[in-house]
């Protein structure tokens, strides 16, 4: 309470009296005029009135100011009393750490803690949001603070300071609360840990293995792996439930998660000691997932996890948290295991949707090469045998394929489209066919994902998480070894006929030829029958091959990156290639994959500038998996083959990073 208080209360009473004057003196006035007689005797009586209003006023006044001196009193010693007396510690500082005052509960609080250092932390916080939300009188600003085993939310108010210190500028003062939260992060985190986390084990190649042993071994072996799953999942106190005779469902606590993750998932490599015959090993899945608002969405959630990990090749393990992919194993080889029924079903699927659709358009990855570029012609040539009109989106003027599109540019001229072209083309009724790649950051207009519902998805890579989720067909296998491959499967399987012209066979052997260096990686016996069959179509090897000659300026820039290769670990190259060139990435392709020809050599990295990006490109002979290490980069691509692109970054940082990169590679193989 207030003086200025204890003055409106008093004038509110000043004025109801003058009120009360004037309109007895209006009567006495009236009373006077109708008898003049008591013109006296009125005026001795408003003498007497005035008199007695002006006593009574001034007793009145006396006594309220009495009762608000009281009240004020209690208030402010009640006020006091709280804060001295606060169930919670509470300090008052000046805004330059100085203790003005702390209640008795924050002494005994902190009496073993040196809390200076939290508090002037706390305080240079605090006084930096202020200074960025451009206002210094923020009242309350709330912290969580972790003091020793303790967890405090500190609530900190802002107070006008009475004496203002100009000499030390401390216009303001800071009234800090410390709110003990630890039994509600304990309770919070029990709760966490308690959440259920799903997991489904898939036996990969189940039908296969149980095919080429003995029919009294396979009774055992079943035993054997199912003791080892077993044996693993008791470690963790969870449930295992067999929902078929290659796949469990896996149940169990968050609070396990991360030491499932130490353990590195190492029943991968011990299914695998199982069966050791005829080069045959069974191979286990693992899809992880604690996503979900109920139990159900977080076994849709394994599902979805199951997916991109059988996308991938298998014999690997993911954990999906927090939207997010984690990997484990998966650093041998994958085991061929297509069949061809797949294909027969994929070329009849994506017939059908060919001809529901008014228009077709192919796409593939920027910065093309001749497999993106073979697999889109031979998905144009089955469009157009279909009476459909397609389009190819591309850029012209890629330097990994300019030789290529010079030699074709004539005959598809009217084929050929430019991104712009495209997006005034697509609509919810046309078919977008995306070929040797999967991710949506990574295809060459993003843009038109977002245009059509009606996409589709023909590549070899193993899958990442920035996955095409809403294509409706996907033809994904990551055991052929190119997306040209697979169109070659397609084509042969339709129920149309389908006559490739011989630039378009040429153009699917170039890919294939690429993808697997000459029929040297990645290469199993239908890769062979595919390339026979286009050699039967009338491919010219010798025209193929000059597609992929290098001119003497950049073989001697090739020469020049191998030259100044540096070898770590003992076995894995890398170099750099410094200028900045718009086929900075070809050339760096071209100088890892002649690196990997260097005796003793298992894998190479060749780092280059590419549009004020760092691109990387790793080759390896199959023993080093370079797709995990250019994946930790943001890259992808096959175990033998891949790449990644770095920005903000100059090449000896994204050097450093590589070789980083490199070491926890070998620290998760060990």
């Amino acid at each position: 309470m207030s003086k200025n208080y204890n003055r409106k209360v008093f004038d509110n009473l000043v004025s109801r009296t003058k009120i009360y004057l004037v309109i007895i003196l209006i009567l006495l006035v009236i009373l006077s005029y109708l008898q003049p007689a008591l013109i006296i005797p009125s005026i001795l009586i408003y003498i007497l009135i005035l008199g007695y209003t002006y006593f009574a006023n001034n007793k009145r006044k006396s006594e309220i100011s009495e009762q608000l001196q009281d009240l004020t009193l209690t208030v402010d010693t009640a006020a006091k009393s709280s804060l001295i007396n606060s169930p919670f510690p509470l300090v008052i500082l000046e805004t330059n750490g100085n203790i003005v005052w702390k209640s008795a509960k924050f002494i005994t609080e902190f009496a073993e803690i040196d809390i200076n250092d939290y508090i002037n932390d706390l305080i240079i916080d605090i006084k930096d949001e202020a200074d960025r939300s451009k206002d210094p009188k923020k009242k309350s600003v709330e912290r969580t603070l972790e003091i020793k085993d303790k967890i405090y939310k500190v609530y900190a108010e802002f107070a006008k300071s009475k004496k203002n210190d100009r000499k030390r500028n401390q216009d303001y003062m800071m009234i800090l609360y410390f709110v003990d939260e630890t039994e509600k992060h304990l309770l919070q985190e029990e709760n966490e840990n308690k959440k259920t986390c799903v997991g489904i084990i898939m036996l990969d190649n189940y039908e296969e293995v149980m095919q080429r042993i003995d029919v009294e071994q396979k009774t055992q072996i079943m035993a054997k792996v199912e003791s080892i799953i077993y044996d693993s999942v008791n470690e963790t106190n969870g449930i295992l439930v067999k929902e078929d005779r290659d796949t469990y469902v896996y149940i169990f606590e968050q609070r396990n998660l991360e030491k499932i993750k130490n353990s590195k998932f190492a029943i991968l490599d011990s299914i695998k000691d199982v069966v050791r015959k005829d080069k045959i090993q069974l191979t286990l899945s693992i899809a992880i997932s604690n996503e979900g608002e109920t139990d159900k969405d977080v076994y849709k959630s394994a599902l979805s996890a199951m997916d991109v990990i059988l996308g991938r090749g298998g014999d690997q393990a993911v954990i999906r948290e927090n939207g997010k992919y984690q990997f484990f194993g998966g650093k041998v080889e994958e085991v061929e295991k297509r069949t061809k029924v797949k294909a027969r079903i994929v070329a009849h699927a994506l017939e059908e949707l060919m001809s529901e659709s008014e228009r077709i358009i192919i796409m593939g990855h920027t910065n093309p090469d001749i497999d993106a570029m073979g697999s889109a012609l031979g998905i144009y040539r089955m469009a157009v045998s279909l009476g459909k009109e397609t389009y190819i989106v591309t850029n012209p003027e890629a330097t990994s394929i300019k030789t290529f599109m010079d030699s074709i540019q004539d005959e598809y001229k009217d084929v050929f489209i430019t991104k712009d072209i495209a997006l005034s083309k697509i609509d919810s009724n046309a078919l977008l066919i995306v070929v040797d790649t999967h991710k949506k950051t990574y295809v060459e207009e993003p843009e038109l994902l977002n245009k059509t519902s009606k996409i589709v998805v023909i590549d070899h890579h193993r899958r990442s998480a920035d996955f095409i989720e809403q294509s409706i067909l996907t033809f994904q296998e990551v055991y052929a070894s190119s997306a040209s491959e697979l169109v070659t499967e397609i084509l042969q399987y339709t129920q149309h006929d389908i006559e490739l012209s011989t630039i378009e066979a040429e153009s699917l052997y170039a890919g294939i030829m690429m993808d697997t260096k000459n029929f040297t990686f990645k290469t199993g016996v239908r890769t062979f029958e595919a390339a026979a069959y286009l050699r039967r179509c009338g491919v010219d090897i010798i025209k193929v091959k000059k597609w992929f000659q290098s001119d003497l300026e950049s073989y001697n820039k090739i020469a020049e990156i191998v030259k100044k290769a540096e070898i770590i670990y003992d076995t894995i190259g890398i170099s750099t290639y410094d200028l900045a060139e718009k086929d900075a990435n070809l050339i760096c392709a071209k100088a890892a994959d002649e690196l990997l020809t260097i005796g003793n050599i298992t894998a190479s990295f060749v780092l280059g500038l590419l549009d004020n990006k760092v691109c990387i490109s790793g080759r390896s002979i199959g023993d080093i998996n370079v797709q995990m290490i250019l994946e930790k980069l943001g890259g992808g691509g096959h175990i033998t083959l891949a790449g990644a692109q770095l920005e903000g970054k100059t090449i000896e940082e994204a050097k450093i990073e590589l070789i980083q990169k490199i070491q926890e590679y070998f620290n998760e193989k060990e």
